[in-house]
């Protein structure tokens, strides 16, 4: 999947605003369900005010009804007449506001009924108002009872309402709940998504400058990406080519030097020898000195030449590794078993220490790493030394460390021994003299693996540690 070519900024903008929007969506879902809830609320609690007070009212209006209608009927006054039919008509008005939903109808046309069975009883001689009195008395105490039942009603109306609502808010509440823990996941696997999607372009440039301190030098980088990142992909594959050709210049530079002084040496070498056979007279002995010198200058100078050469081509081979899945314990072994010859003529003792550990390594540059240091070991170790290769995994790197018995190395020349050509100070005695080459080519073979060459302290022999990536 390519990666849109807006900037880095510009995408990681967008990927918050998108996470912002979903939580802000969720957040605005709330608040307007909670308004909701709160209107709702409000109704309810207006509603059972208006519930309460219709019951009591209601209740109030029978009393003067009563009242006002007993009075009426003993006193024969008009005016107690008049309020009866006002209080009865509030009543009447009162029954009507209440919705079915709160006064089923039956139990209003009850209480309707029995008002007009009162308003009839109001109705006849003089002479009957004290019998009807009584008989609207008892009219009114059935009508009480219908107020009794109304009140209760608006009660259970209430508390029906209010169950209603709790059942919404709970309701409400998990619906909310779950929108905001699914937003959160959403939103946390956006992020994660994202964050692996904008992430993959520096793992390939991470990659593409390990290649290039790794001297891999003839794959060519590309980096698909935000622009800018993009831009960076190009300006790593501008440097990898820069680096190529100041490669093949060095390299180039180097075998013309070599063959250039390799030709005026051969004359030079030639002209001595021919000095020291007397071809062109009989040299005396000071003479015969001064030509040995000659000679024996020539012959370290075509010996560093050829190890200049070797080291250049050490260097480029380093460069083309073929890698392959090598048990590094065997490897070490047959190291140790090439050389055998040479550290029992020294009567040295070779101790292998270490697991089978199991690594893509190119075998033949490892193994040349390997031989380079112990004929080094070989070299500076007295006779009868101990020389020790040992090999472990720690977390992700492989170690190989290479003990010999020697003099160790000088403090002046630790930070300078893996420089090509240079020869430290302290130098077995009697032995050739060395061309300060292998070293150096044990740090380019190990640099080229991705892995790092030291020398650590301690002693008194010297003590060098290969350190290689463990890629199983």
């Amino acid at each position: 999947m390519r990666l849109p070519r807006g900037s880095f900024r510009q995408l990681l903008l967008l990927a918050f605003l998108l996470i912002a929007v979903l939580l802000g969506g969720v957040a605005l879902r709330a608040v307007f369900t909670f308004d909701g809830l709160m209107a709702r609320s409000l109704g309810f609690s207006a509603r059972t005010l208006q519930l309460n007070g219709a019951a009591q009212a209601l209740s109030e209006r029978s009393a003067t009804m009563e009242r006002a209608a007993r009075q009426s009927l003993i006193l024969n006054d008009s005016p107690l007449r008049r309020s009866f039919v006002d209080a009865a008509r509030q009543a009447r008005e009162i029954v009507a506001d209440l919705q079915p939903a709160d006064l089923p109808p039956p139990l209003a046309a009850r209480w309707r009924n029995q008002l007009e069975t009162i308003d009839r009883l109001m109705e006849g001689a003089p002479d009957t108002a004290l019998e009807r009195e009584r008989n609207i008395a008892g009219e009114f105490r059935e009508l009480d009872a219908l107020n009794v039942v109304i009140a209760q009603q608006m009660q259970a109306a209430i508390e029906k309402r209010r169950q209603a609502l709790n059942t919404e808010l709970d309701a409400s509440r998990a619906q909310i709940t779950r929108q905001v823990i699914g937003m959160l996941v959403l939103a946390l696997l956006l992020a994660v998504a994202l964050g692996i999607w904008l992430a993959r372009p520096f793992k390939r440039v991470e990659r593409a400058i390990v290649g290039l301190g790794e001297n891999r030098l003839d794959q060519p980088i590309e980096i698909q990406g935000p622009s800018d990142v993009h831009r960076i992909g190009q300006q790593l594959d501008w440097l990898r080519l820069r680096l190529s050709e100041l490669d093949a210049d060095k390299a180039r530079f180097l075998r013309h030097i070599s063959h250039e002084l390799k030709t005026p040496l051969a004359a030079l070498r030639e002209g001595v020898s021919l000095l020291e056979e007397g071809v062109a007279g009989e040299l005396n002995d000071n003479q015969r000195e001064i030509a040995s010198i000659l000679r024996q200058n020539t012959v370290q100078l075509q010996s560093q030449i050829e190890a200049l050469l070797r080291f250049n081509a050490a260097a480029f081979e380093a460069r083309q590794l073929q890698r392959e899945r090598v048990d590094l314990l065997q490897l070490i072994e047959a190291q140790v078993d090439a050389q055998r010859l040479q550290w029992r003529a020294n009567q040295l003792v070779v101790q292998v220490e270490g697991e089978p550990v199991t690594a893509r390594v190119d075998p033949a540059k490892i193994g040349t790493a390997l031989a380079n240091l112990l004929s080094n070991a070989i070299r500076f170790s007295p006779p009868g030394g101990r020389i020790v290769l040992r090999l472990q995994r720690l977390h992700h790197l492989v170690l190989i460390d290479v003990i010999d018995a020697g003099p160790g190395v000088a403090d002046a020349d630790r930070d300078r021994v893996f420089e090509p050509f240079y020869r430290g100070q302290r130098q077995p005695e009697g032995a050739v003299k060395g061309t300060g080459i292998g070293l150096s080519i044990v740090h380019e073979y190990i640099a080229a693996h991705g892995g790092k060459m030291t020398l650590l302290a301690g002693g008194p022999g010297a003590h060098f540690r290969i350190e290689l990536p463990h890629v199983p």
